[in-house]
């Protein structure tokens, strides 16, 4: 770097008494670009490499990570997408961007004039390239909305990080505002509720719904992550809804990594448990995921299925993620609006003041 070379990007051409914009970023974890070795291997590159996702020593890890986990990971990782991959590409990313033009539909039809993107943590489509493009646009207003409900370090400040980070090389800031979470909010609650009760209208109702979470390490835990008392809080007010006794479902989590303690119990041993215990159908559901993944597809309707079943289970039904759910999309349109509140954005700027504005600038000297 020279002297004169500044640390932050050039800023991009503006025009005095254009009308500011207001855009929402619907953040979800990411996905590779295809099901193949080399792409997946280059995701869990980054992914893994997130020190917020491990917090082991960063040296010890690296020398772990490079040496051991992407040499041999990546190739059964990539077989796992392979089952769920369609057509359209990545299951995640489809649902996602669905998502996030419905909302964008959902904001217009109740008179908010913003701009709806999505942007992924690792991978294509990223926050940083995402932010350049709002802000080329004229945006100098972005809600940053995850797509998990529930808050935890490993995935929500984590999308803040990718925030913060674009933020410290950018001169002119636009003005945040971040939604940490909306675990135990009544429209979500309300969604994943009726969600379910029309699986269940079509196809009776099992005798144990397991609820079952992303899980992270349980210490985590022990050092202040919310995480787990919110995912207990949301399988509350759910099985509230549900009518559900307590006995009736249960709370499990899902995706461990590695040899040491994760958040229990476990999803796939409680249903090797149930089965072997002689319960003849579970019914499976994510409320932690909002897009169907690999997590969901592969994880949990395949390998979680097998693995009732072959312990004695006779019905394994898993009920699909909130998707492009219309009860879930206006749930997102709540919770936005929610966030929304003392921005312009229902066309109150006016263009008349605007162009006085432009005016007096260029009658100081600027040029646009």
């Amino acid at each position: 770097m020279t002297l004169l070379q500044s640390p932050f990007t050039q800023e991009p051409s503006f025009n005095h008494g254009q009308i500011p914009k207001t855009a929402v970023l619907f953040c979800n974890l990411g996905t590779p670009d295809s099901p193949s070795t080399q792409d997946v291997r280059r995701f869990l590159s980054e992914f893994l490499s997130d020190q917020r996702v491990v917090e082991i020593p960063r040296l010890l890890w690296m020398l772990i990570l490079h040496g051991i986990i992407l040499r041999f990971r990546p190739a059964k990782s990539a077989a796992k997408y392979a089952s769920i991959w369609t057509a359209e590409g990545s299951p995640l990313k489809i649902w996602t961007e669905k998502q996030a033009q419905a909302l964008h539909n959902n904001l217009l039809d109740r008179g908010h004039d913003v701009q709806v993107r999505y942007a992924m943590r690792y991978g294509s489509t990223s926050i940083q390239s995402t932010l350049d493009d709002l802000k080329a646009t004229g945006t100098t207003r972005v809600l940053i909305l995850p797509a998990y409900p529930q808050y935890s370090s490993t995935t929500t400040a984590s999308l803040f990080d990718a925030v913060y980070t674009w933020a410290a090389k950018v001169r002119n800031l636009p003005e945040f505002r971040f939604v940490n979470h909306y675990h135990d909010a009544p429209p979500y609650i309300a969604a994943l509720a009726a969600h379910i009760k029309r699986f269940w209208k079509a196809n009776g109702q099992p005798d144990q719904l397991v609820m079952s979470f992303h899980g992270i390490p349980e210490r985590s835990l022990h050092l202040g992550d919310p995480y787990h008392c919110e995912c207990y809080k949301t399988a509350r007010l759910l099985a509230e809804q549900l009518g559900l006794r307590k006995d009736q479902f249960k709370v499990t989590f899902q995706s461990r990594l590695g040899r040491a303690k994760w958040l229990e119990p476990y999803t796939e041993p409680t249903l090797i448990e149930l089965g072997k215990a002689g319960v003849k159908r579970v019914d499976v559901v994510c409320p932690g995921f909002t897009s169907d993944c690999l997590e969901t597809l592969e994880e949990i309707n395949m390998e979680a299925r097998e693995a009732f079943l072959h312990a004695g289970g006779q019905a394994f039904n898993y009920i699909d993620c909130l998707n492009d759910d219309a009860a879930w999309v206006n749930a997102l349109g709540d919770i936005t609006e929610q966030h929304l509140l003392g921005w312009p954005t229902q066309g109150s700027v006016q263009t008349a003041a605007l162009a006085a504005s432009r005016a007096a600038a260029i009658a100081l000297g600027a040029k646009h």
